[in-house]
């Protein structure tokens, strides 16, 4: 890393920190210019943990798409989801966020907090310190760690074990810290605690969680996984959703955008990269356990508060207002099976749909006869065509939701919703703090012609989880599964799959009280929610239970979470090699469109290199002004394959690991 960037995170800090403008000890110390030394623990303390929230936001998306749960047309997170080609684009955001404004206040942070013995920000420090360099292991392996944020301009490069191990030293002094009282004249905790409010048990319960959390990466190492040692941190990690930490957001007219990627400061991470912009769709993985788990056709109540909805047969009244309309639930975006739209186009070919103001026709030249009267089918059900030879016009009436494209085979683009919701800074014209709904254009706005309604977990305003109760649940169980104790794996899967419905019912309730008009946006039917839980489904018998049917409601669950591409290399995606457990998440594998033969390099599902394992290191960051050590830490570093060489935690030996890092995969 180079040196600048630890100075333009130590003036970003300056710069955010001088939200308060009292309790400064020294008289002489301007308030709107503070230093290195006077900046105060509670101002900075949040402004790391909405950073951190940042990089994770961005890691949460872009692992989502490598997991399955989204498609996206856009180049580089389309390339981790559809292509597998996957784009050194991809891999420097979340890095830069963490480093340069993040993990540079560490240190400070501490030393601070240590002169006034504020013990809880101390151990705060310690925690996000561990969030942080854990994720960066997920995602990078091997990279700067002891020497990370000290002065030198190129740091020397830890392997995966010393930074695991580090990270749960630092989660264990934590909980010592936490269990401290701070000295009278600390700041208090609770001035600048953005996630609990300062609830020191809450804080408790989020170190041993995240320690089950840590320790249930180790399940393929025989020598150290400890299944004993992680039920025991669960008895003390979350016991309901009372316990959660959620970093709370909002979409607030006294919002402001951050100075290095202009988006607004309150709202959701994970809304700020997966739903700002009109990329992202749900995907047919991902919608299928939402409508057909464990094969039964039963549709979850989840459904309709996850996969978005827009306007469709829309008719305008005499004001130019929705008079009448159709609610359109997206269709999700196939690209593991068959893939027809995407062959047919190809990989990011899904159009963002667009709204007819005035009367719009568009002349398809469709040579194919059986296409043709298909399409010619499908569109006269809501629109005028007029067949002439191999061209066929549909003529699109005002308030007509249409696709902007003489390619009849995009035409039909408009079932697949995206996922985009606005907050009130990056909305159109008019949009105020209760409607976050995405609409196509200003017209639309105009005329109340909504383009998508939403996804739950990536709203401005949605809860950014940092650890839940139905993680900790659906952990539990795969821990008694490990173990041989269906039913005690049973109890706590079926409590996990309630405990993450009535976490969306408390905020769905939450929204609908607070006065929002997005029907998304508001309670699931109780009923449906008893019949869900009494269906097939969910499996009722422990002695049927499998692996899969704990893991596939973990990631339903999870959704917009790197755990899910955690949970998936643990398992060896769908290669069906963990004994014991058979294929974990069928379905997925290569897509009908990879072209990742020069990165991602197995050619069996067995061989760990079939799979992606990592990401590699942000090119100018690292491979340029670091690559000497980069090299010397794993042999693979500046190769295009290093995409599929596994993690240290990935491996079920040290032995293995190193085989990987220290010699040329190719």
């Amino acid at each position: 890393m180079k040196k600048i960037q630890y100075i333009l995170a130590f003036c970003c800090v300056l710069l955010l920190s001088a939200t308060s403008c009292t309790d400064w000890l020294d008289v002489n110390t301007d308030p709107d210019q503070p230093n290195n030394q006077s900046a105060l623990i509670s101002n900075r303390l949040p402004w790391v943990q909405k950073f951190y929230m940042y990089s994770a936001g961005i890691a949460n998306m872009r692992t989502s798409m490598q997991a399955g749960v989204y498609y996206s047309n856009a180049g580089n997170n389309n390339h981790l989801a559809v292509t597998w080609d996957c784009q050194d684009g991809s891999t420097t955001s979340a890095y830069q966020t963490w480093f340069v404004e993040a993990a540079a206040n560490l240190n400070d942070m501490y030393s601070a907090a240590e002169k006034e013995g504020a013990y809880h920000y101390m151990a705060a420090t310690n925690v996000l310190h561990a969030l942080g360099f854990m994720e960066m292991l997920d995602l990078y392996g091997e990279m700067p760690y002891t020497e990370a944020l000290g002065a030198s301009p190129g740091p020397a490069y830890d392997d995966g074990k010393t930074i695991f191990n580090g990270c749960i030293a630092k989660l264990d002094a934590a909980i010592e810290l936490f269990q401290k009282d701070q000295e009278p004249t600390a700041s208090k905790f609770s001035s600048g605690d953005l996630w609990n409010n300062g609830n020191v048990s809450k804080w408790l319960k989020l170190c041993y969680g995240l320690k089950a959390r840590y320790l249930l990466k180790l399940s393929k190492k025989q020598d150290l996984f400890d299944s004993d040692a992680i039920l025991d941190c669960l008895s003390k990690a979350p016991q309901s959703n009372d316990d959660n930490t959620f970093a709370r957001s909002y979409n607030s007219a006294s919002d402001v955008t951050d100075y290095l990627y202009a988006d607004p400061v309150m709202t959701n991470g994970n809304w700020a990269n997966t739903a700002y912009g009109s990329n992202q769709r749900i995907s047919k993985y991902y919608y299928d356990l939402l409508t057909n788990m464990r094969g039964s056709g039963v549709t979850d109540p989840r459904m309709t508060k996850i996969v978005p909805a827009s306007m469709s047969n829309i008719k305008l009244n005499t004001s130019n207002k929705v008079g009448s309309f159709e609610w359109l639930r997206s269709e999700p975006v196939d690209f593991y099976g068959e893939a027809k739209r995407l062959v047919a186009g190809d990989a990011t070919s899904i159009q963002i749909a667009t709204y007819a103001d005035v009367e719009k026709k568009i002349t398809y030249d469709i040579s194919n006869d059986d296409d043709r009267a298909t399409f010619v089918a499908e569109m006269s059900k809501i629109h005028t065509c007029k067949v002439d030879g191999q061209n066929v016009t549909v003529t699109y009436q005002p308030g007509s939701v249409y696709v902007e494209s003489t390619n009849y085979k995009y035409a039909g683009d408009t079932v697949y919703v995206n996922l985009r919701s606005n907050s009130v800074l990056t909305g159109n014209a008019d949009v105020g703090e209760m409607d976050m709904n995405w609409y196509f254009t200003t017209t639309a706005k105009a005329h109340g012609a909504v383009g998508s309604t939403g996804s739950f977990q990536i709203r401005p305003n949605s809860d950014q989880e940092i650890l839940t109760y139905h993680e900790m649940c659906f952990i539990k169980a795969e821990v008694y599964m490990r173990k041989g104790n269906s039913g005690s794996a049973l109890a706590a899967y079926k409590e996990g799959i309630k405990a993450h419905i009535d976490m969306m019912q408390a905020k769905l309730t939450e929204w609908k009280s607070a006065g929002y008009d997005n029907p998304d946006m508001w309670p699931m039917d109780e009923s449906q929610i008893t019949e869900y839980l009494a269906s097939d489904a969910v499996c009722q018998d422990a002695g049927s239970l499998t692996m899969s049917d704990i893991m596939l409601q973990k990631y339903l669950a999870m959704g917009c979470s790197i755990e899910n591409w955690n949970d998936m290399r643990r398992f060896n995606y769908s290669a069906g090699n963990i004994p014991g457990f058979g294929i974990v998440y069928p379905g997925y594998d290569r897509t009908p469109l990879f072209k990742g033969a020069a990165k991602i390099i197995g050619s069996s599902k067995t061989d760990p290199t079939y799979w992606m394992r990592r990401w590699r290191l942000p090119g100018t960051l690292e491979l340029q002004y670091n690559s000497t050590n980069a090299k010397q830490a794993n042999a693979n570093a500046l190769e295009l394959y290093i995409w599929c060489c596994p993690v240290w935690w990935d491996c079920a030996t040290d032995d293995e690991y190193y085989s990987y890092i220290q010699s040329k995969l190719q």
